[in-house]
């Protein structure tokens, strides 16, 4: 019997987590609770003494070897940009003098509590409330560019994780080549579009990259009942943000049929486009960036299944049925990017 790899996050003790804390001056009363986190360990602690006014804190110690230290002092400066525009974004809290901070081979940071729900998506009102705060935060990420952080495009999102996967030996050698064959069909659709290519489009007509959330699903986006302090929506974790289309914000918040999907898209540009002009030409990259996120997240799953908390939450993963699965969703994309774009 062979004993399994020991994971980087095997390390990570409640003590561990304390250890950091008190390195920084954030000394932890002893109260601490792990947060459903699979991309980083995140966990909520009380403090003996409050910081900033905050006495219960959200940790989050990234997974080691997905950025570096300056990918992610960027995340941090961009949330800083969007609480100093009163964009509702949750900012890093600062200790010791810094934002980042580094302990037992982990890099970590701090952030203040906030509570909210899930938005009800199915309330238009909502949506279109939503719409005006992401205008507010893609008016402070078109500023300027990130300089460490990748771009959303067919390389990094599609490309390399297909090669990723294909050397590691991750898909069902029984369909390798009717996935492979999609997905290169699959790409010559999303790269029609000059934005999705890599290095972007230099074209000053085409359609424009800017800093974005990235990951803007609803369960990234808490909402704080009316008649409450900071009613609306908030947004949390930056974690993945980067360049890409204004329309990756916007896309992952549409759910249900055709009519249902336009409804929702029309609520929120009506709240977008109180802020900030949206370029319609990007609603035809709704479907190349669903099958883009396709590609990447089941390359997402097969490079992390050495953390133990993969296997146990994926185990419908890697087996035959699954790519078989994925190279009929392949398939339903091309039939949808090759169809009429979503109107509002």
């Amino acid at each position: 019997m062979t004993m399994p790899t020991p994971h980087p996050f095997d390390t990570l003790t409640p003590d561990a987590v304390l250890d950091a804390l008190d390195a920084v001056g954030l000394r932890g009363d002893g109260r601490l609770t792990t947060l459903n986190s699979f991309e980083n360990r995140v966990y909520q602690a009380h403090l003996e003494r409050p910081v900033d006014g905050h006495e219960v804190v959200v940790l989050k110690f990234y997974r080691p070897g997905r950025w570096s230290d300056a990918q992610i002092a960027e995340e941090h400066a961009f949330a800083a940009e969007l609480a100093a525009a009163e964009v509702p974004a949750v900012a890093p809290l600062a200790a010791d003098g810094a934002t980042l901070h580094h302990h037992a081979g982990f890099a970590w940071g701090a952030w203040p509590r906030r509570g909210g729900r899930r938005p009800e998506l199915d309330d238009l009102e909502v949506l279109e409330w939503i719409g005006r705060f992401l205008a507010r935060l893609h008016t402070v990420g078109a500023a300027r560019p990130f300089a460490h952080r990748p771009a959303l495009d067919s390389a990094s999102f599609a490309r390399e994780p297909r090669d990723w996967l294909l050397e590691h030996e991750m898909i069902a050698p029984e369909v390798r080549r009717e996935w492979c064959a999609a997905l290169d069909e699959a790409l010559t659709l999303i790269e029609a579009h000059p934005v999705l290519r890599a290095g972007g489009d230099s074209d000053p007509q085409g359609i424009a990259r800017l800093r974005l959330h990235g990951d803007c699903h609803p369960g990234n986006v808490l909402w704080t009942p009316e008649g409450l302090p900071g009613a609306g929506p908030h947004f949390v974790d930056l974690d993945d943000a980067r360049l890409g289309p204004a329309v990756q914000d916007l896309w992952m918040l549409l759910s249900g049929d055709r009519r249902q999907q336009t409804l929702q898209l029309s609520a929120l540009l009506d709240g977008y486009e109180q802020f900030r002009p949206f370029d319609r030409r990007e609603l035809a990259l709704i479907e190349a960036l669903r099958t883009l996120r396709l590609v990447h997240y089941n390359a997402w799953i097969a490079r992390r299944w050495d953390d133990p908390a993969f296997p146990i939450n994926f185990p419908w993963f890697g087996g035959r049925d699954h790519w078989r699965g994925q190279v009929d969703l392949l398939r339903e994309q091309i039939e949808a990017m090759q169809q009429a774009p979503l109107q509002a």
